[in-house]
């Protein structure tokens, strides 16, 4: 009988029982660079011209000093435009690190992590490693709406936290701010995380009305990933009660977001004009990608977001792997309850769609 390769030797010294059980968290990210990279809802054409332009001006000697942060909440806080405080604004190296901190800080062993399903993976292996629970609700209908009833029943219970995608992740859907506070104000006893990633494609943002001081227990995460092409950098933002943010901020390194993240930061904030543009440009192709499919007959399911799910009538990973070799990358949701067998598919440019719909045209042997 062949040994498990990766069994600790009783004599090592042995990790807590959740990391033993633990599955790390991976995503297919090697060779993608010379691709049309429609897989993982990043944006498609790069930062604005800015931020190159800050980077390659970073003196050399600067990369031997630690980074440094005056500022940069400031900057956000300007950004949004919203009466917020600097401490109300916590800096994270990308949003996978405040959601790992989030845990970190309010997950306990026993407690329970309430969210839907499918939604953005990496919950659950946070919840796991603090031995939390998992309630996963799952949406309802062709539609994949959220479920609302559901979630507040769930509440009853008083979780730790509810974690909500808004709009989810995968399946785009969308539930009104209004409702995500009054599930808050249902619960106070549980922190309720707004992962707002794809908000700036759908306008669903609870930032505009949210009361922290009156509701401590919200906090809303942002990223500049998705809109102003950082996600090679990583850098993200935890925005709520200044006590809540500090709190989550205490299970951080000092030094966890690097120089380069900062100054790339500070550029694309001040060029909200280049993500305002790409985002337009993103809306006008989903909507052009939904009539296609429409026209086609595909099955799709597409809401919130710059992402979209649509059903192959081949095998859908025979069909990943013919877009890989047409140079088009893709997700397959194998696996993901409600939608498997179908894939996600980023939107990016006009241009890059119209690329992406001319080889799936012609895998699928659609007309037209």
């Amino acid at each position: 009988m062949t040994a498990d390769r990766n069994a600790l030797d009783p004599a090592f010294p042995q990790p807590r029982p959740e990391v033993e059980s633990l599955h790390a968290y991976s995503a297919p990210l090697e060779g993608r660079r010379q691709m049309l990279r429609l897989d993982f809802n990043e944006n498609t054409i790069g930062p604005s011209p800015r931020v190159v332009e800050a980077l390659r001006a970073i003196p050399a000697d600067h990369i031997a000093i630690y980074p440094e942060y005056d500022g940069l909440r400031e900057a956000v806080v300007s950004n949004l435009g919203l009466p917020l405080q600097p401490d109300q604004i916590g800096l994270f190296n990308g949003v996978d690190a405040a959601i790992h901190a989030i845990f970190h800080a309010y997950g306990d062993r026993g407690e329970t992590l309430l969210t839907t399903s499918p939604t953005f993976g990496y919950y659950t292996p946070c919840a796991q490693m603090q031995g939390m629970s998992i309630q996963a609700i799952p949406y309802e209908g062709e539609g994949f709406a959220f479920p609302l009833e559901a979630i507040r029943s769930g509440l009853q219970s008083t979780p730790r936290l509810l974690l909500i995608c808004n709009p989810n992740n995968p399946t785009g859907t969308r539930l009104a701010p209004q409702r995500i506070l009054e599930l808050a104000a249902a619960a106070p006893q549980t922190l309720v995380v707004v992962d707002e990633l794809y908000e700036a494609f759908t306008g669903d943002s609870v930032l505009p009305i949210a009361d922290f001081e009156a509701q401590p227990n919200v906090l809303v995460l942002r990223s500049l990933a998705k809109t102003a092409g950082l996600a090679g950098l990583r850098i993200g933002f935890a925005i709520g009660h200044a006590a809540v943010v500090d709190r989550i901020s205490r299970v951080t390194g000092p030094y966890d977001i690097n120089s380069f993240a900062v100054t790339a930061a500070f550029a694309a904030l001040k060029d909200q004009a280049y993500v305002d543009g790409y985002v337009a440009e993103v809306i006008q192709a989903r909507a052009w990608m939904a009539e296609q499919l429409q026209a086609a007959g595909v099955r799709h399911h597409v809401e919130g977001g710059n992402y979209l799910l649509l059903w192959p009538q081949r095998d859908p990973g025979v069909v990943d792997q013919a877009l890989r070799e047409a140079g088009v990358l893709v997700r397959a949701m194998t696996g993901k309850p409600l939608i498997h067998g179908s894939l996600r598919v980023s939107i990016g440019t006009l241009a890059q769609m119209q690329r992406f719909w001319a080889a799936y045209r012609r895998i699928e042997a659609l007309p037209g």
